[in-house]
């Protein structure tokens, strides 16, 4: 892959999308949410993912929205599906009977074992931000056969321990997340703004493995709320494509 030479630089969110969408392969189902992995999800899709299935929790598959969706109410969804059922059908013929390769997410936190929040910042009878709330993320955490996640990094959202437990990760680490009785492989990365972490198969624990040009390891330190462990084998991401930031942009204009 060769760096764009014609086009406005990156933006550091723009590297997060293009590296994410590169996680998800061509025929793979995929139950996303919405902003920045739906994003992602899309991109892959134009770019080498023709084949792959997007599912939405409002019961759209195979939906091929022209923009990112506002929501999952967004009528595009429904208007480019190959087929829309009912949410139950979503969740129990797809999502828990295994069908559902993986599920793309966002996070307001996360810890180091990859479970996170998006009910609560601060205390729950008396908050300091109410957020949106579990939707179906729950299931997917729990029943996907692995999960992607996607977020800025910074310390209010990698955190020590989370304000609270909307969607199990690997639990406590070790094989924890076994013991609940969960289907899924849980998350097997998380694509950030600064880089890449994969979860280590024997402690459960995220593991920084690449930076986005331009990045270090002290900037990825200083953004986290642990004591982040660091690959020996450190990679730098392949900037975005000429082709890769085109459709990107496009995607996001609605052209």
């Amino acid at each position: 892959m060769t760096a764009t030479t014609d086009l406005a630089p990156a933006t550091t969110d723009e590297i997060m999308t293009v590296v994410a969408a590169r996680e998800l392969k061509n025929g793979v189902v995929c139950f996303v949410g919405i902003g920045l992995p739906s994003t992602a999800a899309n991109l892959a899709r134009h770019m080498h993912a023709p084949d792959a299935v997007l599912i939405y929790e409002s019961g759209t598959i195979g939906a091929k929205p022209t923009t990112p969706p506002l929501s999952i109410g967004d009528g595009e969804l429904a208007d480019t599906a190959d087929a829309v059922v009912s949410v139950p059908e979503i969740f129990t013929y797809w999502l828990q009977a295994g069908r559902v390769d993986v599920g793309f997410l966002g996070a307001a936190q996360l810890d180091k074992f990859g479970n996170i929040n998006t009910t609560v910042v601060g205390n729950y009878d008396h908050p300091k931000v109410r957020l949106p709330g579990a939707g179906g993320a729950p299931e997917i955490a729990g029943s996907a056969k692995q999960v992607f996640l996607m977020l800025r990094q910074n310390p209010r959202a990698f955190v020590e321990q989370l304000d609270f437990r909307t969607s199990v990760g690997h639990h406590q680490g070790g094989h924890t997340r076994e013991h609940l009785g969960t289907t899924g492989a849980g998350p097997t990365v998380i694509i950030t703004d600064i880089g890449v972490l994969r979860v280590d198969p024997i402690s459960g624990e995220f593991i920084l493995t690449a930076l986005h040009p331009g990045r270090t390891v002290e900037e990825a330190k200083a953004a986290t709320g642990w004591e982040l462990r660091v690959s020996d084998r450190l990679e730098v991401t392949e900037p975005p494509t000429h082709e890769e930031l085109r459709t990107l942009r496009a995607l996001v204009e609605g052209r």
